[in-house]
C-alpha cells in the first residue's frame, strides 16, 4: 500500500472520531436530563401530596373589578350592582357584506331599526355602537354570525334589583355608567372606585321599611285620587333615614325621561306650605323662651282681624284656650296670638336654629331652600305660626320635629348607616358629628313637654286616626291651601301627618303627606290631614313597630289632659 493510502485512512478515522465524540455531548445531555425528570416525578408521587397543591390553587382569591361599587341596605340587601353586559359594535371600514350582515343582526336584534343598522355600516366612521347591554344569548348569536367587523365589547350594566323600591335616594346612571342623580351622584368618588370594589356602601334604609311605607303612601293616593305623595321615617337619635318614598316614582332599570314628574323627590326638592304641623314649633319657642306658659290663656272667642286678613279656626272652641289647647285643638287664632307675646325677632330666630332658614341636610343633590315672606311683619308672623306664608320640604319638617322630641338636639338627616367607625373616612363625607356637636335648639324641659302635647294631639285632637294601640303615637296634622294662579284655592290642599312613637322614649318620626287629594264616603268627603294622611301613618306604625323591636305598652300616662276642657271618654 502506498503512503498516500495510510493518509486517507488516517483522515477518515480522525472525522469519524470527532462526529462520534459531537454526537456524545447532546446523548449525554438528554440522559441527564430525563434521569432528573425521572427523579423529581419520582419525589413528587413519593413525598409530596399533589391534592394540596391543587386545592390550594383552586382556592386562591380571585378578585373582580366592578366599574362601579355595590349599594346595600343596612341590613345589607342589594340594591345597586353591576351585570356583565356586552355592547355590539361594529369597524365599518371592515364589512365586506352590508345588506347580508344588517340581516344577520337584525335575525339576532329584531328590535333594532334596519335603517339605521345598514347606515351605520356604511359609515364613513371608525367605530360605531349597535346595541349596548346585549343577553348572553344575544351575544352567543352574534358571534356564531362571524362577520368580520363586528365587535363584542365587554362593559356592565347597573342594575337596581328592587325595581321602583329606592329610585330617588339611589337616582340611577345613563348608559356609559354615569351617575346622575341620587346617592350615585352624591358618592359617585366612592363607588367608582375601582380599589373599593369590595367596599360596598351601606345606607341607612331599611327595605323592609321602605316597602311598607311605599305600599301604604300608594294605596292611599289611589284611593283618595291624589296626584302626588311623599313620606320619611327618621331615627330620631341618629338622624338615619329608615325610609324615603316620593311618588310618582320611576325604575332606574329603564328608559329615564329627566323632566317629567316621576323623577321629583318630594322630600327635598319641592317646598311646601306645611298647616299646622307648624305650630309644634311655634308652641316649642314660645315655651322655651320663657315668654308663655301652659296655663297662660288665650282669647278664640272670635275670629282675629289683623289689618285686612281674617284668621279662623277651622275646629274653632269659641272660647279661651290655653297652650296645650291651642295645640291640641289646632287653634289658628290661638298660634297668631302666642306668637305675638314671642315676637317677630324671637320667631325668626327660632325657625333659623331648627334650620328652616337653609337647604336640608342630607347626602342628596337638588335640595331645595324654604321659601319665606319678603316682608316678615306682624301679619306674616301669624301667617307663619300655623304653617301658612312659608314653604319648606318635608324633610324640614321632619329634622325640626325630630330635634322637639329628642331632647332638643339638631341632628341632621343621614341616608349612611351610623354603626361604621368612621363614615367620612369610608365615603368621603365632608364633616363628622360626635353628639355633644349637635346644637341644641330647645331645652331638654320644653322638649319633655311637647312629647306630653303631642300625644295629647293625638289621643284628643285631630290626629285621633293615627293612634295605635300600644305605641303610644303622637303627632300632629297639617293641611294646607296650595297657591294656583297667585290665589290659595280651597280646593287643591296639601294634607300631612308628622307623628313619632313610642311618645314616653321616642325613637322614630313619620311623615306622610298627599298632594291633591279628594275626599270619599269614608272620611265625609273631607281632605284634611286628620282624615287623609293620620291613618296612613298609624297603618305605617303599626306594621313596622314589631319589626323595628318597640314593644307596645299601655297605661302610660300623659301630662297635662288635665288642661283640656274635653270629655275624655268621648275619645
Amino acid at each position: 500500500m502506498r503512503p498516500a493510502d495510510f493518509h486517507i485512512e488516517g483522515t477518515k478515522s480522525e472525522a469519524i472520531e470527532v462526529a462520534r465524540n459531537r454526537l456524545l455531548v447532546p446523548i449525554f445531555l438528554f440522559v441527564l436530563g430525563f434521569s432528573a425528570l425521572v427523579v423529581r416525578l419520582v419525589s413528587i408521587g413519593l413525598f409530596e401530596d399533589i391534592s394540596d397543591q391543587v386545592i390550594h390553587a383552586y382556592s386562591a382569591k380571585v378578585e373582580i373589578v366592578r366599574e362601579r361599587v355595590d349599594i346595600l341596605d343596612r341590613n345589607g340587601i342589594v340594591m345597586a350592582t353591576n351585570l356583565p353586559a356586552p355592547s355590539l359594535a361594529v369597524r365599518p371600514r371592515l364589512i365586506t357584506d352590508v345588506q347580508e350582515t344588517a340581516d344577520g343582526i337584525m335575525a339576532v336584534l329584531p328590535g333594532l331599526n334596519r335603517a339605521q343598522v345598514v347606515n351605520k355600516l356604511k359609515s364613513s366612521r371608525h367605530f360605531l355602537y349597535i346595541r349596548r347591554n346585549l343577553s348572553p344569548i344575544q351575544v352567543w348569536k352574534i358571534n356564531a354570525l362571524g362577520y368580520p367587523g363586528l365587535v363584542l365589547e365587554q362593559a356592565e350594566k347597573r342594575v337596581y334589583p328592587q325595581g321602583r323600591l329606592a329610585s330617588h335616594v339611589l337616582g340611577y346612571v345613563d348608559v356609559d355608567n354615569k351617575p346622575q342623580a341620587g346617592v350615585e351622584k352624591f358618592f359617585n368618588d366612592h363607588l367608582s372606585n375601582p380599589m373599593r370594589s369590595d367596599d360596598p356602601l351601606y345606607l341607612s334604609l331599611d327595605l323592609r321599611v321602605q316597602y311598607i311605607v311605599r305600599q301604604e303612601l300608594k294605596a292611599a293616593m289611589d284611593k283618595f285620587s291624589a296626584r302626588a305623595a311623599a313620606g320619611i321615617v327618621m331615627d330620631v337619635r341618629t338622624g338615619e333615614i329608615l325610609s324615603m318614598i316620593s311618588l310618582p316614582d320611576f325604575d332606574g332599570n329603564n328608559s329615564i325621561y329627566p323632566d317629567t314628574p316621576e323623577m321629583k323627590n318630594r322630600n327635598i326638592l319641592e317646598p311646601y306650605e306645611m298647616g299646622s304641623g307648624f305650630k309644634t314649633f311655634t308652641v316649642a319657642m314660645a315655651l322655651d323662651s320663657g315668654m308663655v306658659r301652659l296655663t297662660d290663656k288665650f282669647d278664640a272667642t272670635r275670629p282675629l282681624k289683623v289689618g285686612r286678613r281674617t284668621i279662623h279656626d277651622d275646629h274653632a272652641k269659641k272660647r279661651f284656650l290655653t297652650v296645650p289647647e291651642v295645640y291640641t285643638f289646632s287653634s289658628n287664632i290661638g298660634a297668631s296670638l302666642i306668637i305675638q307675646q314671642v315676637g317677630i325677632d324671637y320667631q325668626k330666630a327660632y325657625l333659623e336654629r331648627f334650620g328652616m332658614f337653609d337647604r336640608p341636610v342630607i347626602e342628596l343633590a337638588g335640595r331645595s331652600r324654604p321659601i319665606l315672606p319678603r316682608h316678615w311683619g306682624a301679619i306674616q308672623s301669624m301667617t307663619v305660626s300655623y304653617g301658612h306664608g312659608i314653604a319648606v320640604t318635608p324633610l324640614h319638617l321632619v329634622v325640626g320635629i325630630a330635634a322637639v322630641v329628642n331632647g332638643g338636639r339638631l341632628i341632621p338627616a343621614t341616608l349612611i348607616r351610623q354603626d361604621k367607625t368612621d363614615k367620612n373616612k369610608l365615603y368621603g363625607l365632608p364633616r363628622s358629628f360626635v353628639d355633644d356637636d349637635y346644637p341644641q335648639v330647645i331645652s331638654a324641659e320644653t322638649s319633655r313637654i311637647m312629647r306630653h302635647l303631642m300625644r295629647l294631639a293625638v289621643d284628643y285632637g285631630s290626629g285621633g286616626n293615627a293612634r295605635v294601640d300600644g305605641y303610644r303615637v303622637g303627632g300632629k296634622t297639617g293641611t294646607a291651601e296650595k297657591v294656583i294662579n297667585g290665589r290659595y284655592s280651597r280646593d287643591n290642599k296639601i294634607t300631612s301627618f308628622v307623628g313619632v312613637f313610642p311618645m314616653d322614649n321616642p325613637k322614630y318620626v313619620i311623615f306622610a303627606m298627599l298632594d291633591e287629594p279628594h275626599g270619599t264616603e269614608d272620611t265625609f268627603y273631607k281632605a284634611t290631614g286628620g282624615w287623609i294622611a293620620a291613618p296612613v301613618v298609624g297603618r305605617i306604625i303599626s306594621r313596622i313597630g314589631p319589626m323595628l323591636g318597640v314593644v307596645p305598652m299601655t297605661d302610660v300616662k300623659t301630662k297635662y289632659q288635665n288642661l283640656l276642657l274635653v270629655n275624655a271618654k268621648s275619645n
